[in-house]
């Protein structure tokens, strides 16, 4: 293939069919072991029994189904309540212009060269225009998603939400409603993956000081914002990550007069410390560490926060409307009039809106899928009691996970049965470190969960693998005169007098 050198043009020939046809290959290369395995079960009305159940059609959830197909785990269903291509944040609350990851991070390839962005992108732009790309756009990543979903034949039910989720014997009946039309179903599964992002892991966060005014004055950086309508307004933001600054950028392009960012720390976070982390050590075996060192980093690394990269900062501060405030942390805000006054340590300010970058707040307990889930649900506060100088009550809410994503019981014997629902969300992040949403650490991440699932499968059916390995009496091939059935013979690979292979 040949490639016309410039991003946005088309490459000459059929690169991306192309690719496809080398996809195919790799993956059948690579098959190896072929055969279903994992014995059906019924439920009580005689219908089969998921062996998973994805909630989540993300990136999350494609890296999941990519690996439980590959272990020849595919009884499995998908579902998502966003409609097909805004699973995931990238087209609606992301408002950043790329990834923040650098571009040749991969993760729901599992390393599969020829299903890498990488390879989709040149091979319908060419390898100088990935040459000369500086990060990935993101409307890319979300193709590449639905291109990735395609080619491996993941099928995911778009509009389709998880209401609820309850023991049913040895197995979880989960409450599913089709959003379109209001059906519900109950399914039977052995294992549910969380495969929800950041979303399902509790709420964004509002100052009491914000939430207090009326909704028609501000909105959170989570929220469907209408940026139109802010053109010629005064606007304000609180938060200095880079979520609060795409959401600022995002405003000042919209034609707003005015941004100004509030920060409450007197300096903004310009290190990057998720850059420190991403080697193999850390993604691949912080889970290994104990209580005490996994609490230490998270709660240094999650106090830090994020930084976000250059070209997040110079998007917003290019415009002469952009305006910062350091140390001005919001302690008060009224309305007055048709505007919002702002009390600070730095003084009074006025804006027209307010938008709200604060973070997230990790509590399983809000959630009205996990009702009757959360209250079983072992936590950090409840498992591991830190130093007094590294206290964090935000951390101690996050759910204390098994070695599998697995939730574990706040009271033993309470719940046996949340070792079947697993979390792949950013409340895996005191557990696990950087996983469940994180692209950087999904190459790492999710073969471990699908290991995890696989492994459950193999010894909760242990007693039917025994009985079908006694009953197994396939011989490799037949005596003379004997009649039935023989294993399948192999063809003999041969070298041909031209050197070719036969």
């Amino acid at each position: 293939m040949t490639g016309v050198g410039l991003a946005g043009e088309r490459l000459a020939g059929d690169g991306l069919a192309a690719l496809e046809r080398q996809a195919a290959a790799d993956l059948e290369r690579i098959a190896y072991p072929r055969g279903a395995w994992v014995p059906a079960r019924q439920d009580g009305d005689g219908r089969r029994v998921l062996d998973v159940l994805v909630v989540g059609g993300g990136q999350g959830g494609v890296a999941i189904a990519h690996g439980l197909l590959r272990a020849r785990v595919d009884n499995f269903r998908i579902v998502d309540r966003a409609e097909r291509g805004l699973e995931g944040p990238w087209l609606t609350y992301a408002r950043m212009a790329t990834l923040r990851s650098p571009k040749e991070v991969n993760g729901p390839d599992l390393d599969v060269p020829s299903l890498t962005f990488q390879a989709w992108f040149e091979a319908q732009h060419g390898a100088p225009a990935w040459a000369a790309l500086n990060k990935i756009p993101k409307q890319d990543w979300a193709a590449y998603l639905l291109w990735l979903r395609r080619v491996l034949g993941i099928p995911v039910e778009n509009r389709v939400e998880l209401r609820r989720v309850e023991p049913d014997g040895e197995h979880l009946r989960a409450t599913l409603v089709h959003l379109d039309d209001g059906r519900t179903e109950t399914v039977a599964a052995r294992k549910l993956v969380l495969a929800t992002g950041i979303e399902a892991s509790g709420r964004w966060w509002t100052p009491p000081a914000v939430e207090a005014l009326d909704r028609r004055f501000w909105a959170h950086t989570g929220d469907s914002i209408d940026f139109a309508a802010l053109a010629g307004r005064r606007v304000a933001v609180l938060g200095a990550g880079a979520s609060a600054f795409d959401n600022a950028a995002t405003a000042l392009e919209a034609g707003a007069a005015e941004v100004t960012v509030y920060c409450r720390r007197p300096d903004l976070q310009r290190v990057q410390p998720f850059k420190w982390l991403s080697f193999p050590g850390f993604l691949g075996h912080f889970a290994e560490l104990d209580d005490a060192w996994r609490w230490r980093f998270m709660n240094h690394l999650l106090t830090l926060r994020e930084a976000f990269p250059r070209e997040t900062w110079e998007r917003a501060a290019r415009h002469p409307g952009f305006r910062l405030e350091t140390g001005a942390e919001w302690q008060r805000c009224e309305a007055v009039g048709g505007a919002v006054r702002l009390h600070t340590p730095r003084g009074l300010f006025e804006a027209d809106f307010l938008i709200v970058g604060t973070g997230f707040d990790v509590d399983l307990g809000v959630r009205p899928e996990m009702a009757g889930v959360a209250g079983h649900v072992a936590l950090w506060g409840d498992r591991f009691e830190p130093p007094a100088e590294e206290r964090n009550p935000r951390l101690a809410r996050y759910p204390y996970l098994g070695p599998g994503y697995e939730l574990l019981e706040k009271v033993p014997g309470a719940a046996p049965w949340l070792r079947h629902i697993r979390l792949f969300t950013y409340a895996t992040t005191v557990s696990f470190g950087p996983s469940g949403a994180s692209i950087n650490a999904m190459k790492f991440a999710a073969p471990r969960l699908v290991s995890a699932i696989v492994s459950d499968l193999f010894r909760e059916d242990v007693a039917a693998h025994w009985d079908s390995l006694r009953a197994y009496d396939l011989p490799e091939f037949l005596l003379t005169g004997e009649t039935g059935e023989a294993a399948p013979v192999k063809p003999v690979v041969e070298r041909q007098a031209d050197g070719r292979f036969r």
